[in-house]
């Protein structure tokens, strides 16, 4: 089972991946004041049929060919319950899917966010031809990381080039910071 929350986000953002999705919006906000911890991965991919929506958090269904388990969408799923939130996915067939998790901020069982600078990063840079909306936000202040604008301004420059990933690296570390103090999430 994963340890954090930003690595479900990262299982989450490569399924998008798989069902050739071409834009992936991620929200992470803390609200404190509502003790609440949600994240929403949405993606313009395939999107599923509702036979399949049905079974996606089945432990022991996954339509991946390679192994007759899928676990991701399951522990996410069981990850916020036991932390005392909720889950959800909505899909149709064409226009993408939606993953929501809610959990309890204060929950003893609530897993820490983790390294989500690094989740983000990481995605942008192991897909250089994806574009990813990523949103931070912490109580009533937020950041916005959108590929689309880097792109704009860089023109045919790739988003992987060692001057520009150093960039996304620390624009996602000194925005988070800025916004949460580096708090311990």
């Amino acid at each position: 089972m994963m340890k954090e929350i930003s690595l479900h986000i990262l299982d989450a953002a490569e399924n998008s991946l798989r069902a050739g999705a071409h834009l992936i919006s991620i929200l992470v906000w803390v609200d404190e004041k509502n003790d609440r911890l949600t994240t929403i991965i949405t993606d313009d991919g395939v999107g599923m049929i509702e036979e399949v929506l049905l079974r996606v958090t089945d432990p022991f269904f996954t339509t991946r060919t390679t192994r007759g388990v899928g676990l991701g969408i399951p522990f996410f799923r069981y990850a916020t319950e036991i932390a005392g939130g909720s889950f959800s996915i909505c899909s149709e067939p064409g226009k993408g899917t939606k993953v929501e998790a809610f959990f309890s901020l204060s929950h003893i069982d609530r897993m820490p966010l983790g390294d989500i600078n690094s989740t983000i990063e990481t995605l942008i840079l192991c897909h250089p031809d994806k574009d990813f909306f990523y949103t931070y936000r912490y109580n009533e202040s937020s950041f916005e990381l959108d590929t689309r604008s880097f792109r704009s301004i860089l023109l045919d420059i790739p988003l992987y080039e060692p001057e520009i990933s150093t960039f996304i690296k620390e624009y996602l570390r000194e925005n988070k910071s800025e916004i949460d103090g580096d708090a311990t999430i």
